[in-house]
């Protein structure tokens, strides 16, 4: 079996390269067909996970059903059903029908999962609800996998637990409604193309800027992401399996550094601008200039210590694959650099690390070694 290690080719410091072969990591899966069609309701579907579920989920042969507001265009195959409604009540178009199988992305309020998943109750077999690792926040401990409860209560005064509570607690929701039929998928980072923020595409462009880049913390810091594509095809797999029960989601398969990516990252994006790594390894020093995180690194300590050692071997072992990182560099450069992304948005990216804080970091941290 290879591992995440199979896809770095080492040859030390920043010169750490990914492997570009396609048989360097143990490849997506080919859509194929499934044994049998399904009828799948997509709740959302426009969004970033949800054009990638239906398309692979019509390839593989099965009746797509959307469930949205019609508010945002995708490029969706023909003969897909749409239905129009707002999770805020709106549910008229669901009252009616049934599924074999229902992928719930769209919910971060546990009251919409109530309402959704109770209407649906009995008209649908699997009920799968797209949750997030950051329903274990803080994270306190390492190696945190499905038998660690999630957190129920926000903690005062630190809005970063508000998310993860209203995800565990939607969790909750979707098992009362289905219980013994619901899947819940709790996802580390997504990345890939297409995606809705202004995270991870920040690493494929700056290093294609090429200059004095800002590295944040130690090499050998720990960092975990998943592919969309990755994800989501595993996710309509689970379907067809009828696969119940709590999956920790995420990738490379083994033990990947932010040296290791970041490296990588040089070796898959193609430039002639010469490129220079500055690694700022001061947890002090980055903490004070409020250099926290910068997908998919983020400073290991304190309420995020354990935040890139989620456990996912369960998926793992239920034929969660991983394609090339070298792949998934390339195509969200590519998409970032296409007609997708409007120029306003490269334009006013809001990225963690900005141009004028990469500088100003740049330059106190060589004064501080300076003095």
């Amino acid at each position: 079996m290879t591992t995440r290690r199979d896809f770095v080719k080492m040859s030390g410091g920043a010169g750490i390269g990914l492997a570009l072969a396609s048989g360097a990591a143990r490849a997506a899966a080919p859509a194929g067909k499934a044994r049998a069609p399904l009828r799948i309701l997509i709740l959302g579907g426009t969004g970033f996970i949800g054009p990638y579920q239906v398309r692979y989920a019509v390839e593989r042969g099965h009746n797509v059903t959307v469930f949205n507001r019609g508010k945002r265009q995708a490029d969706l195959p023909a003969g897909v059903t749409h239905l129009q409604g707002d999770r805020n009540g709106q549910l008229d178009a669901l009252k009616t029908g049934s599924w074999d199988c229902v992928i719930d992305n769209s919910a971060t309020n546990p009251d919409w999962v109530r309402m959704s998943a109770g209407l649906l109750r009995g008209r649908a077999g699997i009920y799968q609800y797209v949750s997030s690792a950051s329903v274990y926040y803080p994270f306190l401990t390492t190696n945190i996998d499905e038998n660690v409860k999630p957190r129920l209560e926000a903690i005062p005064e630190d809005p970063g637990s508000t998310f993860g509570v209203s995800k565990a607690l939607s969790e909750i929701e979707a098992q009362k409604a289905f219980p013994g039929k619901a899947m819940i998928v709790r996802p580390h980072y997504i990345v890939g193309p297409g995606d809705t923020t202004d995270r991870f595409p920040y690493w494929p462009q700056r290093v294609a800027r090429g200059g004095e880049v800002l590295a944040p913390g130690r090499q050998s810091d720990r960092v975990e992401l998943v592919d969309v594509r990755d994800l989501s095809e595993w996710m309509v797999r689970m379907m067809e399996d009828r696969t119940t029960g709590i999956f920790n989601v995420a990738g490379p398969r083994s033990s990947l550094s932010m040296g290791e990516l970041l490296g990588g990252v040089r070796a898959a994006v193609s430039t002639d601008n010469p490129l220079q790594f500055t690694w700022v390894d001061d947890y002090d020093f980055l903490e004070k200039h409020e250099v926290t995180s910068a997908v998919p690194w983020a400073l290991p300590r304190g309420n995020a210590l354990g935040f890139s050692t989620v456990n996912f071997d369960k998926a793992l072992a239920h034929g969660l694959t991983h394609r090339p990182l070298a792949q998934t560099v390339r195509d969200t450069l590519a998409w970032w650099n296409s007609d997708a992304v409007s120029a306003e948005r490269r334009t006013k990216a809001s990225f963690a690390i900005t141009p004028e804080k990469e500088a100003a970091v740049l330059a106190a941290w060589k004064a501080r070694a300076g003095a």
